[in-house]
């Protein structure tokens, strides 16, 4: 359901950017100003990556196959990728036609038609631009976000250009109308370089740090006595799919029922917190003499050492290789 949500939103992003080119583009050739031609030529990168984004969602949500066991969702983050790298270009070419404009300045005319039409494109923007940064937020989909990200940084440099042709309107400062398409530029390439660096981490499986911890943190709050220890923990995001691969301690006397019924139970935890979109694969480990000490188990007629204390699970032992002691 999600993965039809996030194409159908994309196709809208399609639509939306083409529709507001083109009236940028008539509010440039009313205008001649190099600022307002800033705001056109991003636009052309929104049509692109729109049409970028939407074929990348459309092979994400294609189902594993042979070749691709873990599924499509990789492409997502080549998507973003692409995307960022389109914004960032943008920014130098932008850049580079306002230095221009300071040495040639453009005949500045009809300012106001010039600022009502891209007022109403920022407008536009801004509200596809939230609907479709929480929809991938809300489906985990980098290349939605990156979407609905990219217009809004259009609506942001675009509200920089309307303050700019105000203040060449009162002032009769032409050389203002450069320097707001240079310092909006800058914007433009930072956030362009923050998707890149997204993409980037996403290929080669960087650990997202605040979603480990959020997970670590819950499964402390909840976990059973039966957990042992918990070890070897992993994340991976493969488009809006999660995989986590763990190791879970269980007495080591455990039946093959009853140790799968404590990773039914800690699977079971895991969606509930963070729903349908995971896949889980928790080996089972049992547990040592060194486990004792850290064992509450009230029921255990095996104990060789008396419980001393319960080991927080944190991010730095959960994710290690070893299983926990005491000291």
């Amino acid at each position: 359901m999600s993965a039809k949500e996030n194409i159908r939103v994309q196709r809208y992003i399609v639509v939306i950017a083409v529709i507001l080119f083109s009236i940028k583009i008539v509010a440039w050739y009313l205008t001649q100003s190099v600022a307002i031609l800033t705001d056109a030529l991003e636009s052309i990168v929104n049509v692109i990556s729109g049409f970028i984004g939407l074929g990348s969602l459309i092979i994400a949500a294609r189902p594993r196959d042979e070749s691709h066991p873990y599924g499509h969702g990789k492409v997502e983050f080549i998507s973003a990728g692409i995307e960022g790298t389109l914004i960032t270009i943008a920014g130098l070419f932008i850049i580079f036609e306002a230095i221009q404009s300071f040495f040639d300045p453009p005949d500045l005319k009809q300012l106001d038609w010039g600022i009502a039409i891209i007022s109403f494109s920022a407008v536009v923007n801004y509200g596809f631009g939230t609907w479709a940064y929480r929809t991938g937020k809300r489906n985990n989909s980098l290349a939605l976000k990156a979407s609905g990200r990219h217009l809004q940084t259009d609506t942001y440099t675009t509200l920089g250009i309307i303050i700019g042709l105000f203040l060449i309107s009162f002032t009769g400062r032409f050389w203002l109308d450069g320097a707001t398409a240079i310092i909006f530029a800058l914007f433009i390439m930072k956030m362009g370089l923050q998707i890149i660096r997204h993409a980037i981490a996403g290929i080669m499986d960087e650990s997202d740090q605040q979603l480990l911890r959020e997970l670590v943190t819950y499964l402390q709050d909840n976990r059973e006595t039966n957990w042992v220890d918990l070890h070897n923990l992993r994340i991976v995001k493969y488009g809006s799919v999660l995989h986590i691969d763990c190791h879970l301690t269980v007495p080591w006397y455990f039946t093959v029922k009853q140790g799968h019924d404590e990773t039914d139970k800690l699977e079971a935890l895991i969606l509930n917190k963070f729903g349908e979109r995971i896949e889980l694969n928790i080996h089972t480990d049992y547990c040592h003499d060194f486990s004792c000490p850290l064992c509450d188990k009230q029921d255990c007629e095996v104990r060789q050492a008396p419980f001393q204390q319960q080991v927080e699970w944190t991010v730095e032992n959960v994710v290690s290789s070893d299983k926990h002691r005491v000291g």
